[in-house]
């Protein structure tokens, strides 16, 4: 007789609370990512993480779930404090832990450089539970006083590769300098320089390791086309590709711009 299929883990099974059930099946969640299995259960148990994975593999859920979980209600100020490289992806992962949140009630505010930093001042006086942000505006907060981090319980540092190849690792040791020696950490990475793995041996207090590999990515592999063009010729090439007869619509990415 053949061997009957392991039963697959379900959100329910790793300890979430019935109100983040409800937020994860709104968002069209149907079962775990690997990364998400067995980094929510350590996080959700306070031990410090290390997630080796790539984009795709649902890294984003796998930090904001533990975060809306361990917010603790009687505690005002910035409880969670998470750390991007880019304002594109500060936006993504606030919109995501707050739509974790839904029924949770709390707030989370977007820091990135580029929006109007008095709008920013604003959004945090009215009280936030979780701050998303890039390293130079959250400095920026940080030395201005418009941003106290002296309740922070959880740090998260999401893309720490990419934070080191645009050169925020001075920024990001500062923050953490200055941040409560007494809390929790998750560092996030596509690949592990010795400069990320020296930042977790300074920063962190025997966290735990965990390693995605490429196919077990949650999207799918799909077909690619290179096309190489002059700079003159870029913005006829991108609107070639976008006519109708070739599918038309689609994601344009560039160079990141630094926050």
């Amino acid at each position: 007789m053949a061997e009957t299929e392991a039963a697959k883990v379900t959100f329910k099974d790793l300890g979430i609370s019935d109100r983040v059930l409800r937020a994860l099946e709104d968002m069209g969640f149907e079962e775990p990512s690997p990364i998400q299995a067995r980094a929510i259960p350590l996080l959700l148990a306070g031990h410090d993480v290390i997630g080796q994975a790539q984009t795709g593999t649902g890294k984003t859920a796998a930090f904001g779930v533990p975060i809306v979980e361990r917010l603790d209600p009687k505690v005002r100020g910035v409880q969670a404090l998470v750390l991007t490289p880019t304002r594109e992806l500060a936006i993504q992962v606030a919109e995501e832990i707050g739509r974790i949140g839904k029924y949770s009630r709390i707030r989370v505010v977007p820091i990135y450089g580029g929006q109007n930093i008095e709008r920013q001042i604003r959004l945090l006086r009215m009280g936030t539970d979780v701050v998303v942000g890039t390293p130079g505006r959250i400095m920026d907060h940080m030395r201005r006083g418009t941003l106290k981090l002296d309740r922070v319980r959880i740090l998260v540092l999401d893309e720490a590769d990419e934070m080191l190849d645009m050169g925020f690792i001075d920024d990001i040791e500062w923050i953490i300098q200055n941040l409560p020696a007494e809390r929790q950490t998750a560092l996030f990475s596509a690949t592990m320089p010795d400069e990320i793995k020296a930042l977790a041996t300074r920063y962190m207090r025997s966290p735990q390791h965990v390693a995605v590999n490429p196919a077990q990515l949650t999207v799918p592999q799909i077909e690619q086309y290179f096309y190489e063009v002059g700079p003159p010729l870029k913005a006829g090439a991108l609107c070639r590709t976008l006519e109708p007869e070739n599918g038309g619509g689609g994601i344009i990415f560039s160079h990141p711009k630094r926050g």
